[in-house]
This record gives structure tokens, sequence and C-alpha cells, in this order.
């Protein structure tokens, strides 16, 4: 089985785009061999990101799966509030680190949408 690694990339300003984004970084992922876990991908559509409570139950459960993940992956090229404080969480578990930027993994020509047909 391969392993499990947190994909952590920015959310806020142009939300559309870095969701976008962040599909092609767990699609980059999912080429080198390892099962992504993006919570940004996830708890958004279940979750009210506007309302404070639920927002930080979503921050919480994505803490518990780091702990489950094998590596922490940082992809962009901008650090958010969010992914630092992933950054500082994997970091107080001995979980590894590693930065992807943005050029990297957009040089693989994932379309952000590439397999995803609703019908």
């Amino acid at each position: 089985m391969n392993k499990l690694v947190y994909i952590a990339s920015p959310l806020s300003g142009d939300v559309e785009k870095n969701l976008d984004f962040a599909r092609q970084a767990c699609r980059y992922a999912i080429s080198q061999n390892v099962t992504p876990f993006a919570p940004h991908l996830l708890y958004p559509q279940i979750l009210d990101d506007s309302d404070p409570a639920e927002r930080q139950l979503g921050i919480d459960m994505g803490n518990q799966m780091l702990e489950l993940c094998r590596e922490l992956w940082l992809c962009g090229d901008r650090i958010s509030a969010g992914m630092e404080g992933e950054r500082k969480l994997a970091e107080s578990l001995g979980i590894p680190v590693r930065q992807i930027q943005a050029e990297e993994i957009q040089s693989m020509g994932f379309s952000p949408t590439q397999g995803m047909v609703m019908g």
C-alpha cells in the first residue's frame, strides 16, 4: 500500500483557483505513488467555513488525520497561516515535511478536473 501523505496548500484568497491547484497537487501526489489526503478539498464541502466553530472542527479533524500520515507536503509558492500550523504540528510529531513548488506540480500538466466526471 502507498504511504499516506497530507497535502497542504493555500485555500484563502482566490478560492476557486486554489482549489484547482489543490486538486493538481493531489494528482501530482498520485503520480508519485503516494495516497494523498487534502482536508481543504473535503471539509469545506460539508462544513461551513464561515462559521468559526465549524471551521475549527475542520481544522481539528485535519490535524487528527495529519497524525496518521507518513509525510506532510507543503504545496505551492506561498505558505499560508494554516499551512504553517500544519507544518509546526507535523514537526512536533516527527512527521517529515517536504515543500513542493507550484512549478513542479504544474509541470506535470494535470487538468484540475481530469478524471472527475459527475453525472
